[in-house]
């Protein structure tokens, strides 16, 4: 498969310190590899992410979805234009998780003009499947 970036040269330190001061950098979130077609990103478990009983928490993984397919649906449009924000997440929670490293890898489904939908996996570090999500994104207008 060819490269579907638009952004040709993508630096992992610039989308990594894009983060500061947002949930991402509160959730630790670090993107961590840029394929052809994919874009990965790592989230810590810890107290931080987890739900009373002590584990990870739904909304932490759909967090962690929701960062990497949106970033990666910025990074298919010509940012100095088109945004993307998302319109609708589902996510399905496989596998629960106490601590550790969680992984994100979001590949597309389709790559429109107005929409996006991106397919994102969210596995452990034995390449256990957590969660299975699917972000719908609208690519809008750049606010002026």
């Amino acid at each position: 498969m060819s490269r579907i970036w638009f952004k040709k040269h993508i630096n992992l330190a610039e989308l990594n310190a894009s983060s500061k001061n947002t949930m991402t950098e509160f959730l630790e979130i670090q993107f961590t590899e840029i394929g052809d077609d994919y874009l990965k990103a790592t989230m810590p478990v810890t107290a931080k992410t987890h739900q009373p009983m002590g584990i990870l928490h739904g909304g932490a993984s759909a967090a962690l979805a929701e960062t990497v397919g949106s970033i990666a649906g910025w990074l298919v449009v010509d940012i100095s234009h088109k945004i993307c924000v998302g319109m609708e997440l589902n996510c399905n929670h496989i596998r629960s998780k106490k601590s550790g490293i969680v992984t994100a890898t979001a590949r597309p489904w389709h790559i429109g003009k107005t929409t996006q939908v991106w397919d994102i996996q969210i596995h452990d570090e034995k390449e256990k499947l957590v969660c299975i999500s699917r972000l719908t994104l609208a690519v809008i207008n750049q606010p002026k």
